[in-house]
């Protein structure tokens, strides 16, 4: 498990525009902002990513980058940045489900076609978002067995101006012994 105020994982990833995402060298004054989606497959990751690219410039305002990604290999990505009319939106591809599985992400077996007809991979992973601080600690995270109910981007930008405001630390990050019940 992914502890706040502790170092993440690596993560270094092809990007669909070219070059490489890589999370310990991103250089974002606030942090990385990374979106896990389940891939092209998936119907809610469309319109989640749709969101989520209009809102790129608001974060990149608030010194925070963002970089979306999946387990999908180069061509699907592209198909899934075209779906989502990314215009702002960072993809990185080819996301080792091993690599899925050391950022606390759920692995899902395919099911045949989804209701927009297409083939869910044999595995992938489930959607996660880490806010991750600049010194690649875990600010943030929040992470799904299903495709539903995820956080939305909007309240994460009113969450950030709070936590910029206020100076506001990690939270979570208490791994000690418990008390005991009583």
């Amino acid at each position: 498990m992914l502890t706040p105020r502790q170092k993440t994982p690596n993560l270094t990833l092809p990007l669909l525009s070219g070059g490489t995402f890589d999370l310990a060298t991103d250089g974002n004054a606030r942090g990385t902002l990374v979106v896990f989606y389940r891939g092209l497959h998936c119907p809610l990751c469309i319109k989640y990513l749709k969101e989520l690219d209009t809102l790129v410039p608001t974060f990149t305002d608030r010194g925070v980058g963002v970089v979306a990604i999946s387990s999908d290999d180069a061509d699907r990505t592209a198909q899934m940045s075209d779906r989502a009319g990314a215009q702002n939106l960072r993809f990185a591809h080819s996301l080792p489900l091993a690599t899925a599985r050391d950022w606390g992400l759920f692995i899902s077996t395919g099911r045949g076609k989804t209701s927009i007809g297409i083939e869910e991979p044999a595995l992938f992973s489930e959607p996660g978002l880490f806010l991750i601080s600049p010194d690649r600690s875990l600010y943030f995270s929040s992470v799904q067995t299903m495709p539903f109910i995820r956080p939305g981007f909007a309240e994460l930008v009113g969450a950030l101006d709070f936590v910029i405001e206020k100076n506001y630390p990690a939270r979570g990050e208490y791994t000690g012994d418990l008390p005991s019940a009583a």
